[in-house]
């Protein structure tokens, strides 16, 4: 397996973050939250036991829970300092998954998954500890998040430098997700993908607002080297003159993937044979279904 991300400074990021709290910078695990919560209030079951993995503010967790679909919810988190009010945390690394076999009816996973060196093995685990037709549900970063930014450090870098170092971390591409619950034994998977922009007045309150998220740099090849301020100056000059709107802001993108998967279960339907479908694909598709929108919002 590779290891692509410093674990360690993964952990000690969002740790950070959760200590220093400040207002508004938790923008996204609320529209996280508030999506996984939606999806939940529409599946026509109860859920006994619940748990909210590596959620950090633990938004998701709550709002599922006023969903009333849920009768008890518990937390797994890296460090005690992301209880909510002295709440019950169980401890546990950030890629393991710390629940017996068969052990739990629903686990939620907000803005997690896209740090973990082992995504496959993480998810295995998780559709191990579901019970049979349990549900998984989980909002990841997709590849289109903070394309601006990586595509101003990169060609700032090599303009200065004459060579580039990752600075902003590589995101999972939807197809590839899909990939991923079927190979980790989800069945009846359902993914999208909703794209959010939000506004910065410059490069650099954007970069504060992903520091204060726990978004620095984790990757195990980042460069140690230290950049002048004429690097970030000249990125900022980029940023402005390429995603900049006509008031002067610049805008930042993020994509966030919507995933939802059920442990087997013999009453699920099973998918067809092939050839025995009854209506040709191109029947089945709505050719007056456009993309889905995307939600501006400023910070």
């Amino acid at each position: 397996m590779e290891r692509i991300f410093d674990q360690d400074l993964v952990t000690a990021n969002r740790l950070r973050a959760r200590r220093r709290l400040e207002t508004g910078t938790d923008f996204l695990l609320e529209i996280a939250a508030r999506e996984l919560s939606e999806r939940l209030s529409l599946v026509e079951r109860r859920f006994e036991q619940a748990i909210e993995l590596h959620g950090g503010t633990g938004a998701t967790g709550r709002l599922a829970l006023q969903t009333g679909k849920i009768d008890r919810l518990d937390r797994v988190e890296t460090h005690r300092d992301f209880s909510v009010d002295g709440e019950p945390l169980t401890e546990a690394p950030f890629e393991a998954v710390p629940l017996e076999p068969q052990s739990v009816n629903l686990v939620l996973s907000p803005l997690a998954l896209h740090l973990t060196n082992d995504t496959p093995g993480v998810l295995v685990q998780i559709r191990r500890a579901l019970k049979p037709d349990g549900l998984f549900l989980a909002a990841i970063p997709g590849a289109g998040t903070l394309g601006e930014l990586r595509d101003v450090l990169l060609t700032t870098e090599v303009d200065l430098y004459g060579g580039a170092s990752p600075r902003v971390i590589p995101f999972p591409d939807i197809r590839d997700v899909g990939g991923l619950m079927q190979r980790a034994g989800f069945t009846l998977p359902v993914i999208d993908e909703e794209s959010f922009t939000v506004r910065y007045d410059n490069l650099f309150s954007l970069m504060r607002d992903l520091k204060a998220m726990g978004m620095a740099n984790p990757l195990l090849g980042r460069s140690r080297k230290p950049v002048g301020r004429a690097f970030f100056l000249k990125a900022a000059e980029r940023y402005a003159e390429r995603y900049a709107d006509p008031d002067g802001r610049i805008r930042a993108t993020f994509s966030i993937i919507f995933v939802s998967g059920w442990a087997p279960h013999e009453s699920q339907q099973k998918p067809l044979k092939p050839g025995s479908a009854k209506m040709r694909l191109a029947d089945a598709l709505d050719p007056t279904r456009g993309p889905r929108p995307t939600t501006k919002g400023d910070t």
